[in-house]
């Protein structure tokens, strides 16, 4: 297929990221000699500005580092913990079973620390340095774009439910237009501020970080957001925010064919990609034909059988005892692919047994997962609660890639700040005994997350995507066209897609949709109707949805010297570089 966009290839440096305002804050970054990492920062702080609707500043930021001079992928968590007073039967015990949109489902804000962190440890350059391109979109505004204004008005009883959140999105009552000058006045002080706390430190660049993530975690901002907290019935305290950390950990490794895809851990769906790409090591993919109906079929029956071990098993790992390598061990994988039956489509896929390395989990106990709440097999086209992504790479050949998220119309803008503390407790379960339970200090499970791919232990591949439960698919398939099937990459992105929802939603009320399949009408209508047959059930969405994801990506061909960035047309996304 021809793309719609040229691939953007570059010889020095590249960057790729949701909104075509952050790819240029990272771009500029690096023509300023600063490293991926600085960049990745950069792009990160300013998608919370002009994709506030999708991304928060004060939200998450789980992130994937690739440093070339210790040849290693590290995992930055970037996701907050439960505050410490909640208890696991709250929200059974006094909100019928249900986390409620508002403060209740606030964890502590772990985005800043994610980026200063990346910054401390892996950048080169000052939080103001970075920062420069956040602070002026949300001081001086940005030109309003399609995508924000229609998602606003998709959400716009939400805005109305706060009266701060409604005076910032809805001026005048209303979206604001398209092309209209959008200002964030208070969210640029609240930037300024962390930068101005980092200017009056002085010592090293270090000590100037940690006098920024300190005026967020102890200073003035979490002293405001606290206030609020104690004043409307949330739970957050100062001494949440002061002990929080994010934590730098090992990556989750899988592998399709000759390569090592890295994820982030079974607190993510990250493992779920792994999981994913690893059962379809052992298809001829290719002979299937791509986009075909045994190609959708295998595709789907996989993800349906990953997905319902990531409602089985995946848990922060603090908490509760998760069997990675009995999830991603070759053998069990081969086991589970071999479920798949060519010739049927059953409603929803049991979970596995990877402790003892069964495809089948029958014999346990429901408790710990058990089968799909909520099934509701007639409906069509689940709403995609959202995120972003941004991928750099330098002349250096370090990588980053995250995926920032958390939106502004399910809980309180913080008054004085612009800040939305992250909602991200919508992804935990309410019930006690399940693996994405509540508890105190412990993360929710979270859908947003990044992968890197290697080759002989370089990088060849960063991406990420938003799209809640359809983030794994769309990268899967993604690599898959790119690695399989040829194409370039922005080909790869292009390509129409689909997704299946057979499985619990990971947001509340975690709805499922057994049969499920969702294609962009792009896909031929015999498609469709093939899987029918197969006991599927197929909808279509727009040629060019924003639901099916928004991939961002950056392949590198060591061979050449050559960055090849790709960026997704369904959304404002953008790949820049030099």
């Amino acid at each position: 297929m021809r793309p719609h966009r040229p691939v953007f290839m570059a010889t020095e440096h590249a960057v790729s990221a949701g909104h075509y305002l952050a790819s240029e804050a990272g771009l500029a970054i690096l023509n300023a000699g600063g490293n991926a990492v600085d960049a990745g920062v950069a792009a990160g702080l300013t998608i919370g500005v002009v994709q506030s609707d999708f991304v928060n500043i004060a939200g998450v930021a789980p992130t994937l580092i690739w440093m070339a001079k210790t040849r290693r992928v590290v995992c930055i968590d970037g996701l907050g913990v439960w505050p410490a007073a909640v208890t696991p039967d709250l929200f059974q015990r006094e909100h019928g079973g249900v986390v409620p949109v508002g403060l209740l489902r606030t964890v502590v804000p772990a985005a800043p620390h994610a980026w200063l962190t990346a910054l401390e440890r892996f950048g080169t350059m000052s939080f103001a340095e970075v920062a420069q391109a956040a602070i002026r979109c949300a001081r001086d505004g940005f030109a309003m774009y399609p995508l924000m204004s229609e998602h606003i008005l998709e959400n716009i009883d939400g805005y109305r439910s706060w009266a701060e959140n409604t005076r910032i999105y809805l001026p005048g009552g209303q979206p604001p237009q398209v092309g209209r000058r959008f200002v964030q006045a208070d969210l640029a002080s609240t930037l300024q501020h962390m930068a101005d706390q980092e200017a009056a430190r002085g010592g090293s660049r270090e000590d100037g970080i940690v006098a920024a993530r300190d005026a967020f975690y102890r200073g003035d901002i979490a002293a405001t957001i606290c206030s609020y907290h104690a004043a409307n019935g949330g739970l957050l305290t100062r001494q949440d925010m002061a002990q929080f950390k994010a934590r730098i950990e090992p990556t989750v490794v899988g592998r399709f064919r000759d390569l090592e895809v890295h994820c982030c851990g079974p607190w993510c769906q990250g493992p779920a990609l792994a999981q994913v790409l690893g059962m379809l090591d052992g298809v001829d993919l290719a002979a299937l034909g791509h986009n075909s109906p045994a190609y959708v079929h295998t595709l789907v029956e996989t993800v349906k059988l990953a997905f319902a071990d990531r409602e089985r098993w995946f848990s922060d790992p603090n908490f509760r005892d998760v069997p990675l390598d009995g999830l991603l061990a070759a053998d069990y994988l081969a086991a589970r692919r071999g479920l798949i039956d060519p010739r049927r489509a059953p409603a929803i896929a049991p979970p596995g047994d990877p402790v003892n390395g069964r495809a089948l989990g029958d014999h346990l106990p429901a408790s710990a997962g058990g089968p799909a709440p909520n099934p509701d097999p007639h409906a069509t086209d689940p709403r995609n609660p959202d995120t972003s992504y941004v991928c750099a790479m330098d002349r250096d050949g370090n990588v980053f890639s995250a995926t920032p998220s958390d939106v502004s119309s399910d809980t309180p803008v913080i008054p004085g700040t612009g800040l939305c503390p992250s909602s991200r407790g919508s992804q935990s379960r309410p019930e006690p005994e399940h693996p994405a339970s509540v508890a105190p200090g412990k993360r929710p499970r979270l859908t947003p997350n990044p992968a890197m791919a290697l080759r002989d232990g370089r990088p060849v591949l960063a991406f990420g995507t938003p799209g809640g439960d359809v983030q794994v698919q769309a990268m899967a398939q993604v690599l898959i066209n790119r690695f399989v099937f040829g194409m370039d990459m922005q080909s790869a992105i292009e390509a129409p897609r689909f997704a299946s929802y057979s499985f619990p939603s990971s947001f509340a009320p975690n709805t499922s949709h057994p049969g499920l399949v969702m294609l962009e009408s792009r896909i031929d209508a015999a498609v469709r109707d093939a899987l029918a047959g197969l006991g599927h059930r197929p909808d279509a969405w727009p040629e060019w949805t924003y639901k099916a994801g928004a991939v961002c990506a950056i392949h590198a061909d060591h061979d050449e010297g050559v960055l090849h960035a790709g960026a997704d047309p369904r959304r404002a996304a953008y790949a820049m570089g030099r």
